[in-house]
C-alpha cells in the first residue's frame, strides 16, 4: 500500500537537546546556582552569559539588586536559553 501521504513529525522544542552542545538547562539547577553562588554570578555562567557573570563577581550581584531581580526572572531566563538552541 503506497499512499503518497506526507508524514507529520511533531517535536517538542522544550525537550529537544540537539541544538545545545551541553544539553538543555533546568530551572531547578539554575536556582541552586543562584541560591548558593548567586552573588558571584554562577547562575549567569550556567546560562551561558559569562559577561554578566563577571559583572556579578565585581559588583556582588549588581549590588544585590540583580540577585533580587533574578529571583523572579530566572525561570524565564532558563526558557530563553533553551529556546536559543546554542
Amino acid at each position: 500500500m503506497t499512499d503518497n501521504q506526507p508524514t507529520i513529525n511533531i517535536v517538542n522544542t522544550a525537550t529537544a537537546v540537539a541544538g545545545h552542545p551541553y544539553g538543555t538547562k533546568t530551572v531547578k539547577a539554575a536556582y541552586l546556582w543562584w541560591f548558593f553562588l548567586g552573588a558571584l554570578g554562577a547562575h549567569k555562567f550556567y546560562l551561558g552569559r559569562p559577561g554578566m557573570g563577571v559583572l556579578y563577581i565585581f559588583t556582588a550581584g549588581l549590588f544585590l539588586v540583580g540577585i533580587i531581580y533574578d529571583l523572579f526572572t530566572l525561570g524565564r531566563q532558563v526558557r530563553e536559553y533553551n529556546a536559543r538552541g546554542y
